[in-house]
């Protein structure tokens, strides 16, 4: 062989594989990951963790599919999660979330899902993140089934989460994670499982869960393109920052699809400028520009009294069976359904006598609401008060369902990161 067979020669990198699991929770689906199972370098925040999860989730993509990749294209698929068994006092499993963007090279380590977190204390048991002597008590000796309760620290938001994960024992008298079932959630197309979660002090004891002190703010909305230049708005921050909004106020009923509204890219233009603007206005930005890095939060919402209308799936919703509507924008799109976090957000405002969304549910002291989203209801709890003169969230819940969709390994470039 000549020298310059050798130096022609084509250089390639291999690939290398990372054992993960590939899993639904609610009504999203990301790959998660034992943190000691990533590569070194990788398992600490940098530029080499971002650049491995871009790879896995096939970012950033101009054509939007992530066909190189395990994303979906969605917002509701364009996920990670990193867990590790946790060293905090009376908690399992530390449970970190990455929102990957589609066409930017971008992670949003900012907030977390709460649709995700429905898989995370099953995950975190079948990854053996979980005690096992807590596992095996969770069924007692007479018993074939019971509930195990995963205590999550949620890392990006510093906050706990209990998510009642059912277990039975298998023919070997072993206990396992129960994923089937009949329970339905809507936007979910089969039955499973059902997963109750609890946002445990979903709000900082030290701050106001709505940050500008009002239950309802006037917003000053000039510029964004609407009829008026200032609307009724609340800002609240539980769950995950969220803006509402009377649906009206938009041009909206809030019955609206996704076909309504993410095929029309000067109405998207028009909600991104609201959203920058109420960033700007509950203090998370200085400036409206800084919403170009951070599409994970806030989120924007609208909401209106209750109204019969025909589901995505083409299910008949009911007024008589929901409290309001709900339409959410995630990652500058209208979610199919309704994000987890956002659903912390409903449930906090709703218990809130004077807020907008307490009013659009009929107002007066509430402990739970149903509320109908694109892809059908959903039934959400939740308990504030005033502390010192601060609003507080104590606790929200609701029902989740979560299953694996396949474990093993991913495979990414090994120049990738």
């Amino acid at each position: 062989m000549t020298r310059s067979d050798i130096e022609s020669k084509p250089s390639f990198a291999p690939q290398l594989s990372v054992p993960a699991t590939y899993m639904r929770g609610g009504t999203s689906k990301g790959t998660f990951f034992r943190l000691s199972d990533l590569p070194e370098q990788c398992q600490v925040a940098g530029e080499s963790r971002d650049n491995l999860l871009l790879r896995v989730i096939g970012s950033p993509d101009p054509y939007g599919k992530q066909i190189d990749g395990l994303g979906n294209g969605s917002s509701s698929t364009s996920k990670t999660v990193i867990l590790s068994a946790s060293d905090r006092p009376d908690h399992d499993v530390n449970y970190l979330f990455g929102q990957v963007n589609i066409a930017k090279p971008m992670i949003d380590w900012a907030g977390n899902c709460g649709n995700l977190t429905a898989a995370v204390g099953a995950c975190a048991i079948n990854m053996g993140l979980v005690d096992a002597d807590k596992i095996n008590s969770s069924i007692d000796d007479n018993a074939d089934s019971g509930i195990c309760e995963v205590r999550i620290w949620q890392e990006n938001i510093g906050k706990t989460i209990i998510a009642h994960v059912p277990v039975y024992k298998d023919a070997n008298d072993k206990v396992q994670v129960q994923e089937t079932g009949d329970f339905e959630l809507d936007g979910v197309t089969f039955p499973a499982a059902e997963v109750k979660i609890e946002f445990i002090d979903p709000v900082d004891a030290t701050s106001d869960m709505f940050p500008t002190g009002n239950l309802v703010d006037d917003f000053d909305v000039s510029g964004c393109g609407l009829e008026a230049d200032s609307i009724k708005a609340t800002f609240i921050s539980a769950g995950i920052p969220t803006i509402f909004m009377n649906a009206e106020d938009l041009g909206f009923t809030g019955t609206e699809l996704q076909g309504d509204i993410n095929s029309d890219s000067e109405l998207l233009t028009k909600l991104e400028k609201i959203r920058a603007t109420g960033g700007v206005a509950m203090g998370l930005f200085k400036d409206v520009s800084e919403a170009q890095t951070s599409q994970h939060i806030p989120k924007i919402a609208w909401v209106g009294a209750a109204q019969s209308y025909t589901a995505s799936s083409g299910k008949s919703v009911d007024a008589g069976e929901i409290d309001l509507v709900v339409r959410a924008m995630s990652m500058g799109q209208l979610h199919h359904a309704m994000m987890g976090t956002a659903a912390v957000a409903i449930a906090a405002a709703a218990t809130t006598q004077g807020t907008l969304v307490n009013q659009a549910a009929g107002s007066g002291e509430l402990t739970e609401v149903r509320f109908g989203h694109p892809s059908g209801t959903l039934l959400v709890g939740g308990k504030t008060e005033q502390v010192d003169g601060r609003w507080q969230a104590k606790k929200v819940s609701m029902s989740r369902s979560a299953r694996r969709i396949m474990v093993g390994e991913v495979f990414v470039p090994a120049d990738a990161f």
